[in-house]
């Protein structure tokens, strides 16, 4: 296929984007409808860039259009070509005005609700004009999904478990301990000595049974010696575990980052070494995608947050 035949004077940006439209709406109407545009109009764009590259992109049915194998490939690689064209968009404007700009990252609840929100603090007192966008996610949707469909420039995830593709780098950060938390009103905070056997038969809250997470955390239970305690609440919404702890009668345990990083919460961390593995806290990336500038200057801040206060002192103790 020359590029000068097939691609550099055949196909148009503005025909491939109705096809990126088509193939994610799975309907030549409601591909109009999203593009404002009429229908004879997507078909029109569909026929000639199937004609421009000799293939038959769409398979057509009563119910709707789907993508046949080169569609696929075409909508692989068309929405890499977009993305690449928006990321170069994004450095112009950065290269105009480097206090402004949009960050689109992605990370997991826990992460959101203490290291990403301590990184974006620090961020929006110097840069005051950058809006960041958020997408929260369990490890693997953010990796498969979130990340794979460009939906973020990057994903900050626990890499326990998570089992990553060749194309993808990462860069570990820090390794995050999960910690035992009780309400500042408990009965618990206000004693010198306890051991977790003084927590079993207390009610906890944790997330489901049979996940990744709820592995790990029965893992650590079962290093100590003990069955996983009886559950009275399964969740992984961080709210209700705040609002369960808080009203004093529950325990539960949450990602030492979230107390490093995060807001202050009226809990205590129980003086207990709960005996799980660390869990390495990492960056995950495309190979094949250039991150943004303002993407760096994000992981920049994020390098220097993970360090530890004896990390710093030592840096500067050897310049």
């Amino acid at each position: 296929m020359e590029w000068t035949d097939r691609i550099g004077r055949r196909i148009r940006l503005r025909d491939l984007h109705i096809f990126l439209t088509v193939a994610k709406t799975g309907s030549m109407g409601r591909a109009a409808i999203e593009l404002a545009v009429s229908q004879p109009v997507v078909s029109k764009a569909i026929s000639e860039l199937e004609h421009a590259l000799g293939f038959r992109l769409l398979d057509r049915s009563p119910q709707g259009v789907e993508p046949t194998r080169y569609g696929r490939a075409v909508a692989k690689w068309g929405i890499a070509a977009f993305d690449d064209l928006h990321q170069g968009v994004k450095e112009l404007e950065f290269l105009a005005d480097p206090t402004v700009g949009e960050l689109k990252v992605g990370c997991s609840e826990p992460l959101a609700g203490g290291f990403v929100m301590a990184v974006i603090a620090r961020l929006s007192r110097q840069y005051p004009n950058v809006c960041f966008e958020v997408v929260s996610a369990d490890p693997v949707l953010l990796h498969t999904r979130e990340l794979r469909e460009r939906r973020v420039e990057f994903a900050v995830t626990p890499m326990t478990g998570l089992e990553l593709e060749e194309d993808t780098s990462v860069e570990v950060l820090f390794e995050d301990r999960h910690v035992v938390i009780v309400s500042r009103n408990s009965k618990w905070a206000r004693r010198r000595n306890v051991r977790l056997a003084d927590l079993m038969s207390e009610p906890w809250v944790l997330p489901p049974r049979g996940t990744p997470i709820d592995d790990y955390l029965t893992q650590g239970f079962r290093a100590a010696g003990f069955e996983p305690p009886r559950m009275r609440v399964a969740t992984f919404s961080l709210p209700l575990h705040e609002q369960l702890v808080a009203s004093g009668t529950f325990v539960t345990t949450l990602p030492g980052s979230m107390v490093r990083f995060g807001r202050q919460l009226p809990f205590k961390v129980l003086p207990i070494e709960f005996p799980a593995a660390g869990r390495p806290i990492g960056v995950v990336t495309l190979k094949n995608r250039m991150v943004s500038p303002l993407a760096e200057v994000f992981l920049n801040c994020a390098r220097d947050l993970a360090r530890s206060p004896a990390e710093k002192t030592a840096r500067r103790a050897a310049r």
